[in-house]
């Protein structure tokens, strides 16, 4: 089959299309002809030699399918060849084809095309799993939601405004701001221009956020905790800005009672993400084909354009998701 592959760690001018062999779904597997795939920062990372695939994962890039069921398994009973289905995966998304446990499948509802529903798992299963498994997310809550224009910020927004709670972002300009609010943020911040705690605590009346979702991590640490509410709790998803907090004051997570939990899904067992999505598929996915919940897409690019993709979300230029048409 074809797939697209890193030929050594580095920049985007390492990214090839290749032949690669095609995958064998085991017993409780299916064999998915991929459709479509997304763009994740993890992608970026793994090019880069940085993020290495879990044990027992494919090597290729991509964390999320969309497409037709073209073999099953011989234990799987949930579906069969010809069904249209979307995915979380731990890798292997960047290609024609890809093994997706059974359990771990969603229908990809009939409003919906391929490159919508690619757009959906990592960052509806990422925001889903941080508010309500971790964040325990309550209706009236306030949210402070960092890079709300990332695929990851537009999936909570809709979450959030699901739960009867309040969406606050901050994004890297007054457009990205103006996107958030049009997508129901309650408020936006554009952080080049304003100071979010001393905003996040105006338009809270002093109370502050609840539950901070922060991919950037160490630049963040002083001003999240400045702005946090009392029993706040801060979710660390990711530390696109660094890991090193140069002054940690522990009295001053005991004045908030903060509690501070850092979190990833890919890493996670298949037990555990399969009980995520088996939630996620019951609880959410009748709004998606209800319209109310929706994928958020800024570009879709043909994978045989993967290298601009990856310098288009590298140069953060993305409002939503980037999705990657598989053809041929």
């Amino acid at each position: 089959m074809k797939a697209i592959l890193v030929t050594s760690p580095g920049g985007v001018d390492q990214l090839v299309l290749g032949e690669y062999p095609t995958p064998r779904p085991g017993e409780k597997e299916i064999l998915v002809a991929v459709k479509a795939t997304a763009l994740n920062r993890a992608d970026i990372l793994q090019r880069e030699g940085k993020y290495p695939p879990p044990s027992g994962a494919s090597p290729l890039l991509g964390l999320e399918t969309a497409g037709v069921v073209r073999e099953v398994g011989r234990q799987c009973t949930m579906w069969k060849p010809g069904d249209r289905v979307f995915a979380l995966l731990p890798g292997g998304g960047y290609a024609q084809y890809t093994t997706v446990p059974e359990a771990m499948a969603m229908p990809i509802p009939e409003n919906l095309s391929f490159e919508e529903a690619a757009a959906i798992p990592e960052a509806f299963l990422t925001a889903y799993q941080t508010l309500h498994w971790i964040g325990r997310l309550q209706k009236g809550e306030y949210v402070l939601i960092h890079a709300g224009a990332s695929g990851v910020g537009t999936a909570a927004i809709q979450l959030v405004r699901q739960a009867q709670a309040f969406p606050i972002v901050t994004a890297g300009s007054e457009i990205k701001v103006a996107f958030c609010k049009r997508l129901g943020a309650f408020a936006g911040i554009s952080y080049q221009r304003h100071s979010f705690p001393e905003s996040v605590l105006q338009v809270t009346n002093a109370h502050g956020a609840d539950i901070i979702i922060d991919p950037v991590g160490a630049p963040y640490w002083q001003a999240n905790l400045a702005c946090l509410a009392q029993d706040g709790r801060i979710i660390l998803i990711a530390t696109m800005g660094g890991t090193r907090v140069s002054e940690v004051r522990l009295q001053d997570l005991f004045r908030k009672r903060a509690q501070i939990t850092a979190t990833t899904l890919r890493g996670r067992s298949l037990d555990y993400k399969i009980r995520l999505t088996q939630e996620f598929r019951t609880q959410m996915l009748p709004l998606f084909e209800k319209g109310i919940l929706k994928p958020v897409i800024d570009r879709v690019f043909s994978w045989e354009q993967v290298r601009e993709a990856h310098r288009y979300m590298e140069a953060n230029r993305n409002m939503g998701k980037i999705v990657l048409r598989i053809t041929g």
